[in-house]
């Protein structure tokens, strides 16, 4: 494959994934109240490659969104960490973001098997 295409393929993997994020984010806080740290560990055993400085901003938005709400929990290791949790709003988005998310991937495995 050559160094242009594959650059491109890279950069359509990586718009792919960000796509997706919110959603996937949405999806780990649904587990339980969670810490960013473990947001981003659980996203990258899921070759779902997140960093602090993406992370931050997807849930700054869903905060504002008020899909999300963070509380302040003491820290024997340093600082207060913000542990974050689905508001009764976010489940509601996440139940109608994963049946989107269910129809476009059924649609897209469609295509794919047919053409």
């Amino acid at each position: 494959m050559s160094n242009e295409l594959k650059n491109y393929t890279d950069n359509s993997a990586a718009q792919m994934r960000k796509g997706t994020l919110e959603l996937s984010v949405l999806l780990v806080i649904s587990d339980d109240e969670v810490y960013a740290s473990d947001i981003i560990t659980k996203l990258k055993a899921y070759d779902l490659l997140v960093v602090e400085g993406t992370l931050y901003p997807i849930l700054s938005r869903l905060k504002d969104a008020e899909l999300v709400t963070y509380t302040w929990v003491e820290s024997k290791d340093g600082p207060p960490r913000k542990y974050y949790k689905l508001t009764p709003r976010g489940k509601e988005a996440l139940g109608q973001m994963k049946e989107t998310w269910s129809n476009i991937n059924k649609s897209i495995n469609q295509l794919i098997k047919n053409v």
